[in-house]
């Protein structure tokens, strides 16, 4: 596989060449990640950007649907937008659902979208390790919105945060306790929070439920890269598609402030710090994988079990050979 022939097929916006590298820097084989470095970087030097929205919610909220509408409206304005939907991975077989293309039917047909389920692998938050990756591939095709859907809500989920220029956090109506099943990491980390469902039954218990995210959100503590009113809450239907339009407006305004006060590249820099110690951290893990590196982990386990060795001393002595 030529990576310059497969990178320009990319910069001219081939949809095949895109998803044909999609899966290679999703490989865990050591040539196709010799091939996907050397890709990447050929695609680095066209220097696009698009902007990223990451999405998370608590299962059964509507994120699919969500994304689905959200998505025909931007791509009805001329957008082209790209959705990386991370699916659950089976912890026994490794499988994974793969239904976005089903849920999201409408716009899986749009010309200007293009949606791409990647397993999770049992990443933290349900975040692909090479959903990054993907992303900048994505930019590098010229899609102007690049949609990032994680697995479900928690503590873990904000590793998505490390991924978007802006983070989403997607909720449903509730009556009573509903702020306590929300981690107060999480909240610190969204830009916005939408309460979806907003219609029929349900509008009057999102309006109430919008109006106490609100008040917690003005309990957080005031973050720099925000302006005057963010972050917020607001209501939106994804069914009926009421407030899109007026939730797209708050986030460009957003962005634009972010952008003009120096935010934007800077929150970029630290996003690309933060990967390049998850790519050391996961190289050195990938050490351990070798037949010598088990061997060797095997001999010492047998040593701490019997009382040879301290767990301690055993992990110095490992982490040595690895020099």
């Amino acid at each position: 596989m030529e990576m310059d022939s497969l990178g320009d097929r990319i910069l001219n916006g081939e949809r095949r060449a895109l998803a044909r590298a999609i899966t290679l820097v999703e490989s865990g084989r050591a040539d196709h990640r010799a091939q996907a470095v050397e890709l990447l970087t050929h695609l680095a030097q066209a220097g696009r950007q698009s902007l990223r929205i990451g999405l998370s919610g608590t299962p059964g909220v509507g994120k699919s649907t969500f994304i689905e509408s959200f998505g025909m409206m931007l791509t009805a304005q001329g957008l082209r937008v790209a959705v990386l939907a991370v699916d659950p991975s089976s912890a026994r077989s490794g499988g994974s659902i793969l239904g976005d293309k089903t849920r999201m039917e409408r716009l899986s047909r749009d010309k200007n979208a293009f949606i791409r389920p990647s397993p999770s692998q049992n990443h933290l938050g349900g975040v692909a390790r090479r959903t990054r990756e993907a992303i900048a591939l994505c930019e590098a095709a010229d899609f102007d919105v690049v949609l990032i859907e994680t697995v479900g809500v928690g503590q873990s989920e904000t590793v998505v945060a490390e991924l978007s220029d802006l983070f989403l956090l997607l909720l449903a109506p509730a009556g009573g306790d509903e702020l306590q099943g929300v981690k107060r990491g999480i909240m610190e980390m969204a830009d916005m929070i939408l309460v979806n469902k907003a219609d029929g039954d349900l509008k009057a218990a999102a309006t109430r439920t919008c109006a106490d995210y609100a008040g917690a959100l003005r309990l957080l503590r005031k973050r720099p890269q925000d302006p005057e009113t963010f972050p917020k809450a607001m209501t939106v239907s994804a069914v009926e598609e009421h407030g899109l339009e007026h939730a797209w407006e708050e986030m460009q305004a957003l962005t634009k402030w972010r952008r003009d006060n120096g935010h934007w590249e800077a929150n970029r820099a630290a996003q690309a710090r933060y990967w390049f110690g998850q790519e050391v951290r996961h190289s050195l893990l990938a050490r351990l994988d070798t037949a010598q590196a088990k061997a060797e982990m095997e001999r010492l386990n047998t040593e701490v079990s019997q009382g040879r060795l301290s767990p301690a001393l055993a992990a110095e002595q490992m982490l040595a050979g690895l020099s």
